[in-house]
């Protein structure tokens, strides 16, 4: 197998997974992203971007569309995801031993991987495509 299947696995993972909590967002609508960024002192409205982190940037990777932006967006939403929510979990582990963060933690190293790595040959956008 060649490097461009797991670039493929790895884009399909990171995109396939967060999107889920995208969805889950939709469903549950924006009042309460509102309400914690207006809590720490930000325009409520900010709150919205994070359907671009979980909903937008997902399907641009599942595709393979302006990836390397596309998994930026991923690292720098979770970031704002633990200043804005998991701050006090930021270095505590969990009852198995895991650290509390390890799925924005997964998050946020796959999107980095990605960013470096590109799309692949294996996407929309090609692996020569801009941004790609």
């Amino acid at each position: 197998m060649e490097n461009y299947v797991g670039t493929l696995v790895l884009r399909l993972t990171l995109g396939g997974l967060l999107l889920l909590h995208g969805v889950a967002k939709i469903y549950a609508g924006p009042a309460s992203i509102m309400e914690r960024v207006a809590r720490v002192g930000l325009p409520s409205g900010l709150g919205y971007l994070v359907y671009v982190g979980e909903v937008l940037a997902p399907m641009l990777l599942i595709l393979g569309i302006w990836t390397r932006a596309a998994a930026l967006i991923v690292a720098i939403n979770m970031v704002v995801a633990v200043l804005l929510v998991h701050t006090a979990q930021l270095g505590t582990l969990n009852g198995n031993g895991g650290w509390t963060l390890e799925l924005q933690g997964f998050y946020f190293f796959t999107a980095v991987a990605v960013m470096l790595l590109g799309a692949g040959k294996v996407s929309v956008g090609g692996a020569n495509g801009r941004l790609n």
